[in-house]
């Protein structure tokens, strides 16, 4: 691959809803571009982009793929992202490395939600992009319908630059309205026709369209426009740009990446009207930390750049890919971490395409490239010049909102899980692996069941550590609601010395977890023995009468007991102290406490209802209801975390993936009697 500069290079994501045909595209403009010379397929697990193990076996993308390609003298960097909702921060690391995105759509399936998903999401960055309707070969495809939808609810900023020679079926070729010529296709190859005599009204409309949208773009242009002059291609190509930056306008592209059409007229789209990474109107995505430590994207600035997508290969090892925000990169160079203050050498400067890497001395700024074997560096950190160091903001990504309790099948296994999960880690940073010390179990969050089912699969394939989902533990409380007063009396007689102790022990409910507090008068409890009475309580907290959960929220008061002069010891009181809490807290109407989540749930309007019955049939309270944008509304509510556990899983359904949700620990609450008894009974 040559050398190209920063103003001819361009980074595009390529976003829409899971089956929407991204993978496709990027084969078929790698077979356009002669970079293969066989168009893979999903579905035979062959393509360039979609080559890992778990990708072949599901036939959808789970991660990010960076394609770089070479056209009209300008090397594009394809990012192909998962469309699968649960890899969402893959999708937002790759928007954030590019200066425009690809939207694609299904015409057959018409606007899905990831389509509306990624489309507001760039909307709200500012980012520019262009729309591909992909599948107009198949049947009961309308074109205009799909163009008059995508105005409907984007609207009409959304410009046809092309019309369609039939649909579905009889789909056979595309009208460049720009151009105003007409191209039958055969597979890749095209030839020109003349418009058909009955579309040169429609097409004559549509191109008047373009021109007024290019006019308002620059006043020298909407003179011209106004004397009836024609548009340079410099002008339109000038005009398109600047309104895709402002986000005026968004370019449309009809084809069909299973047959080829229109791959030549989206290259062109990306070619010509895309803005390269040093266009001062371009959006850098990485924006500093430090608001006055701002940096051009340009060679001749120090360097820094943003590792976004990180690869773990037990065969290849650790690949760091990242963006140069600025300056530029030699294979020789040593790399400085802004967020671990340190610095190392990378193992190797490449280019890489899919599982392929291609070697390079040099990564200019606005390009994208890899490290490997970068111990420290991890996904989100900024590597700089230390002499001018620069750290750029993390991408706000999504936090785990499902939970699954694993477990090793094996010993063996059980040794490796940790040091495993740490390796995928590296790779998706939005899972997390914790140890409940209280349950003793391995808890994974994530994003939704087709992540977590994917890291498991992972730890088995490539780790060879097999884990199997076992049932999550909710860690319950146990606590008090009335008084009691008590005795505990330990008395034990042997050969030789005796064990005598003996307490009285108050039991009450308190605000803090555990206090402990005495009474005692006229020394018959000797006051050397209080701490073992305290040790005594605290170890018996750990687990309660009811179903052995830990116990909080007790004063317990010592205020009378007993000793004798010989057999009395430490370990005898702390006993005494332990059998008067397992009588003293059956007495004191003990009950069972469950973790309360606060939720903040974000579904459109139209879901309303449905959802906020099934919160009340999760024993959830409401607390209050806040207008979002986009005719949204956001819950807050409090809900046992024994109702939410699959509630990532069932809001999607309920909503159609529409709906969102955040939660964390609020408090512990009393469980309802039928519950508790339910609780108890399954315990025991």
């Amino acid at each position: 691959m040559k050398k190209y500069e920063t103003k001819n290079i361009r980074n595009l994501a390529l976003v829409g809803h899971s089956g929407s045909g991204k993978t496709s595209i990027t084969e078929s403009i790698l077979f356009k571009t002669s970079v293969i010379d066989r168009v893979g397929k999903v579905t035979s697990g062959n393509t360039v982009s979609d080559y890992s193990q778990e990708e072949k076996k599901r036939k959808v993308s789970i991660s990010t793929s960076v394609i770089p390609v070479e056209y009209d003298d300008k090397k594009i960097n394809l990012i192909d992202s998962p469309g699968v909702f649960d890899f969402e921060a893959e999708v937002l690391n790759s928007l954030r490395a590019s200066e425009a995105g690809l939207l694609v759509i299904d015409a057959s399936a018409g606007i899905e939600v990831g389509s509306e998903k990624y489309r507001d999401y760039m909307e709200r960055i500012g980012l520019p992009r262009i729309i591909f309707v992909n599948k107009m070969d198949l049947e009961n495809v309308d074109f205009n319908k799909v163009v008059s939808d995508l105005h409907l609810q984007f609207g009409k900023k959304v410009v046809p630059l092309t019309l369609t020679l039939g649909s579905g079926n009889e789909f056979e070729g595309l009208i460049d309205l720009i151009d105003k010529k007409a191209f039958k296709y055969n597979g890749y190859e095209r030839e020109e026709v003349e418009i058909p005599e009955n579309r040169i009204a429609e097409c004559d409309a549509a191109y008047e369209e373009i021109v007024e949208v290019v006019a308002q773009t620059d006043d020298a242009l909407m003179e011209k426009f106004f004397n009836g002059e024609e548009f340079s291609e410099e002008e339109f190509r000038k005009g398109i740009t600047s309104a895709m930056l402002t986000g005026d306008v968004v370019p449309l592209i009809a084809g069909s990446a299973e047959l080829g059409f229109g791959i030549d007229l989206l290259l062109e789209c990306i070619a010509k009207y895309m803005p390269s990474p040093d266009d001062s109107r371009a959006n850098i995505g990485f924006r500093p930390v430090n608001p006055d430590n701002t940096r051009k994207v340009d060679v001749n600035e120090p360097f820094s750049a943003y590792i976004f997508k990180t690869i773990s290969d037990p065969f290849v090892g650790k690949i760091s890919i990242f963006k140069v925000v600025s300056g530029k990169i030699n294979e020789s160079d040593e790399v400085y971490n802004v967020n671990q203050s340190k610095s190392e050498k990378a193992g190797g400067l490449f280019y890489i395409r899919g599982k392929e890497q291609i070697k390079t001395k040099e990564v200019v700024a606005g390009d994208i490239a890899a490290f490997s074997k970068l111990s420290l560096s991890h996904t989100s950190d900024t590597l700089a010049d230390k002499n001018h160091p620069v750290e750029y903001k993390k991408v706000n990504l999504p936090k785990p909102v499902l939970f699954y309790a694993i477990e090793a099948e094996s010993k063996a296994d059980e040794d490796k899980i940790s040091s495993s999960l740490s390796k995928l880690h590296e790779e998706d940073p939005t899972f997390t692996d914790k140890r409940n010390p209280e349950t003793n179990q391995e808890i994974l969050g994530g994003i939704g069941n087709v992540q977590l089912d994917v890291i498991l699969s992972k730890l088995k394939n490539i780790y060879g550590v097999s884990a199997k989902v076992v049932d999550y533990k909710i860690p319950y409380r146990e606590a008090i609601k009335g008084k009691s007063e008590v005795q505990g009396r330990y008395k034990k007689q042997t050969g030789g010395a005796g064990q005598y102790g003996d307490v009285w022990i108050r039991f009450e409910p308190s605000d803090e977890d555990f206090v402990f507090d005495e009474e005692v008068f006229g020394g018959s409890v000797p006051k050397n023995y209080f701490p073992a009475v305290e040790k005594g309580l605290l170890e018996s907290m750990k687990s309660g009468p009811l179903a052995g959960y830990k116990v909080i929220g007790v004063k317990a008061t010592l205020y009378d007991g007993s000793y004798h002069p010989v057999d009395s010891n430490e370990q005898a009181f702390k006993t005494a102290a332990q059998l008067a809490f397992k009588k003293g807290i059956t007495e004191a109407n003990p009950i069972l406490l469950e973790p309360v989540m606060k939720m903040n749930v974000i579904i459109p309007d139209s879901y309303m209802g449905d959802v906020i019955g099934d919160l009340n049939k999760r024993r959830g309270k409401i607390l209050g209801m806040n207008p979002k944008e986009g005719s949204k509304q956001e819950i807050k509510v409090l809900v046992p975390l024994a109702e939410v556990l699959e509630y990532a899983i069932d809001l999607r359904s309920m909503t159609q993936a529409r709906g969102s949700f955040d939660m964390e620990f609020e408090k512990y609450e009393e469980v309802p009697k039928e519950e508790m008894t339910r609780i108890i009974n399954e315990m025991k």
